[in-house]
């Protein structure tokens, strides 16, 4: 299938390594030319040389600051003269329960994790502006499974990631008009290293591991390219008329229709 990605511009924040990443890799085997953010340059620079720079840019940037988004779309617009779309990842906020998670840590991941989300999708949106009939633009917000089923040991996580997944659903509404599709996009266990973080955060970790994987109708974790490659197509024009749904990517974990 063509995917319709050749020469098409997305930006990609939380991608010098994860799920982030593997989408970014996606787009790339397909034709698209990718602006990756992360945290520290080694990273950045090291998501670069992997993809290569003739398709990719980098950016040190942490979606807590204020001006993020804007100079990830600068970027995109100076190196590659175009914006199709972005994917907007974030870290998950720290372990622990409601009573036990201090109010800074609530604070901080609200910052980071709700308000640099919201705040990157509007400046995409708002550097895209209105897309042409015929054409397509798309913004993915990575979320995960706790949008549905809260997780264990989670409750930051628990308490965000449902609010953003109605505001992606209230902004797939008012960017439609504009030809702007807005999905969520639901992550269950990957092997990734922050799903690595959890386990080794408990008594046993392989024991942890191993339930995790039995409760899964697939018994088994996701290669992070599987998710990368949902997105990828999520991105895409072959997907022009998804929009507005919080699309689980988690062989099977969630149980409601």
């Amino acid at each position: 299938m063509d995917l319709g990605l050749a020469e098409r511009v997305y930006i990609l924040t939380g991608a010098s390594r994860g799920l982030g990443f593997a989408t970014a890799e996606a787009l790339v085997a397909d034709g698209a030319r990718v602006v990756v953010a992360g945290r520290t340059p080694e990273t950045v620079d090291a998501a670069v040389d992997a993809l290569g720079p003739e398709h990719a840019a980098g950016l040190v940037a942490d979606l807590g600051d204020p001006d993020a988004g804007e100079r990830l779309v600068e970027l995109a617009n100076t190196r590659f003269g175009r914006l199709d779309g972005a994917l907007v990842s974030v870290g998950g906020p720290p372990r622990g329960g409601v009573l036990d998670s201090p109010e800074a840590d609530w604070l901080a991941a609200f910052q980071t994790v709700f308000l640099g989300t919201l705040r990157t999708a509007r400046v995409v949106a708002d550097a895209i502006g209105s897309v042409a009939e015929g054409e397509d633009a798309a913004i993915a917000v990575v979320l995960s499974t706790s949008v549905r089923v809260p997780i264990d040991g989670l409750a930051i996580s628990n308490g965000l990631r449902p609010g953003l997944a109605g505001v992606v659903k209230d902004l797939s509404d008012e960017l439609g008009p504009r030809g702007i599709r807005v999905v969520s996009l639901l992550p269950g266990r990957v092997l990734t290293d922050r799903n690595r973080e959890l386990f080794a955060g408990s008594d046993d970790p392989d024991r942890a591991a191993a339930a995790a994987a039995k409760a899964i109708p697939l018994r088994r974790f996701a290669a992070p390219a599987e998710f990368g490659r949902v997105a990828a197509f999520v991105l895409s024009p072959a997907a022009g008329y998804v929009t507005g749904i919080a699309l689980p990517v988690d062989g099977g974990l969630i149980r409601a229709v």
